[in-house]
């Protein structure tokens, strides 16, 4: 029998501790503002700010917001449409968890 040496190690997810502003979310992705405002509007991505001149998006929302432009340019799906299938996404990565 082999003994398996574990080594758990702490890191930092740089992603997270990431701030844009909705030109810079915008310019990383190839998203136009309008969608970006109507996403924040449907519930998509959620700023910190109270108007888009003063959003503050975390690194978290790059990655959703990538996801979100995949389903509305690959798959033609709408605004309220994305809304609801990231939230069917959320629903299901809960469950996963809880299971877990």
């Amino acid at each position: 029998m082999t003994e398996n040496n574990i080594q758990i190690e702490q890191v930092s997810i740089v992603e997270n501790e990431v701030q844009m502003t909705a030109v810079e979310l915008c310019h990383s992705i190839g998203l136009e503002h309008e969608y970006l405002i109507a996403w924040v509007y449907e519930g998509i991505l959620s700023p910190t700010g109270n108007s888009p001149e003063d959003w503050q998006f975390g690194g978290d929302s790059l990655s959703r917001a990538k996801k979100a432009l995949r389903l509305s340019r690959c798959l033609e799906i709408n605004t309220p449409g994305v809304a609801m299938v990231m939230d069917l996404l959320d629903e299901i990565s809960l469950l996963r968890k809880q299971i877990a």
